[in-house]
């Protein structure tokens, strides 16, 4: 079996008969027990908080984008169609209760878990008017003898089958029509791994015994001795009294303890767990809040920035945009030129310095002109405004004019 076998294999794809259905099992509601002893499920990788951030990091960040529907006039430019009727639904409201980020927060976020996001596409006159989001794990996929696939799901006691028509999958890795790769599969060993120490971290705290210090007495002490034994424990406890002089007398001993080296090895493989958590992501630890010693990754954050947006973000950003415009758009609209974009300039809004310096560049060589700019940053035009200027420069000095 080939690579690309193995990987439909554990997706969950099974053959049965020639002619017989295909089913991509359905997500397991309980999660998957790594080697560890550890289940790993939506729920419990999410309480690890390198999951939590980068997950977040990539949904949040692709969900804030502008989601436009574009046109293509007769001269071959794009303007955005605010008037077609998927406009309204992708980017501004999908259905009666989301908003456009509420929705692309859960499609994103259930693609970077589980591999695949799904909706209910609701049409009205043959028109996509809503789109409902259904949650991975309660759907089932399967291609039928037909060629079509069919998914089926519950909902709130409420039994749905529907074809491709009327559900709008999103695929993660993998290209397999039933379903992609789920992360949390995928990478159940090292999730687990994961929450296997953060739980011997939690027990050790919990039932160890971790003090600053030990304090020795050579006898078993007397009622007396002892009640004055945690006067002076009192006396000393806590960080308002860290550096106060202590006063040994008695045959007391007093012995500091640090941390063990077994402990620090704990620390060390929890640190590098992040760092696992962050490849399974394709997320630059940095951009999680930590700093690490990931010397794959460039030492400028800006670099890793740059380098999340280039490499990471813009295949998942694909992913998204031909899915609409294959599953969403009719054969009509696409002939006619019109596409779907996620605006990634939308990142430069963060950003004062970059932007500015984006616009300035984009002005100077006549690419955009200043009522453009004016437009984007929600200005009213000015006089003049729409004539493309250029600098000049590097021309001979006989050129500029001057006697």
């Amino acid at each position: 079996m080939g690579l690309i076998g193995k990987a439909l294999s554990l997706v969950g794809v099974q053959r049965k008969s020639a002619g017989a259905v295909r089913w991509a099992d359905a997500p397991a509601r309980d999660g998957h027990s790594g080697h560890a002893g550890e289940v790993v499920s939506a729920r419990s990788g999410l309480g690890l908080s390198a999951v939590w951030g980068c997950a977040n990091l990539i949904s949040g960040t692709l969900s804030s984008l502008p989601f436009e529907v574009l046109r293509r006039d007769g001269a071959g430019f794009q303007e955005v169609d605010a008037g077609h009727p998927l406009h309204a639904v992708i980017h501004e409201s999908p259905n009666f209760d989301q908003t456009a980020l509420d929705f692309w927060d859960f499609m994103n976020l259930s693609i970077e878990l589980w591999g695949n996001a799904y909706a209910s596409v609701q049409r009205r006159e043959g028109k996509i008017v809503a789109l409902y989001p259904v949650a991975p794990e309660a759907m089932r996929v399967r291609r039928l003898e037909s060629g079509r696939i069919e998914y089926r799901w519950s909902d709130e006691g409420k039994s749905f089958v529907r074809l491709d028509r009327d559900v709008f999958h999103i695929r993660g890795p993998g290209g397999n029509a039933l379903g992609g790769m789920s992360t949390l599969r995928f990478g159940v060993q090292a999730f687990s791994s994961a929450l296997a120490a953060d739980r011997a971290a939690a027990g050790m705290f919990r039932n160890g015994l971790r003090p600053s210090g030990v304090i020795k007495f050579k006898e078993w002490l007397s009622p007396t001795e002892r009640e004055a034994a945690d006067q002076i424990v009192g006396k000393y406890l806590g960080a308002v009294n860290s550096g106060k002089p202590f006063v040994v007398e008695g045959g007391m001993e007093y012995d500091h303890l640090s941390i063990s080296p077994e402990d620090a090895q704990m620390l060390e493989t929890r640190q590098f767990s992040v760092e696992e958590i962050c490849r399974y992501f394709q997320v630059p630890p940095a951009l999680i809040g930590h700093a690490g010693n990931a010397t794959a990754w460039p030492t400028s954050v800006d670099q890793q920035v740059l380098m999340f947006t280039k490499f990471y973000l813009r295949r998942r950003v694909k992913r998204i945009e031909q899915a609409v415009r294959k599953q969403l758009l009719s054969p009509a609209d696409r002939a006619a030129g019109v596409s779907v974009r996620i605006n990634m300039e939308g990142l430069l809004r963060g950003d004062s310095a970059s932007r500015a310096g984006f616009y300035q560049t984009m002005v100077q060589i006549g690419a955009m002109t200043i009522n453009e700019v004016r437009r984007l940053e929600g200005r009213k035009p000015v006089a003049g405004g729409d004539e493309v200027r250029m600098q000049m420069q590097n021309i001979p000095i006989t050129g500029t004019g001057e006697s």
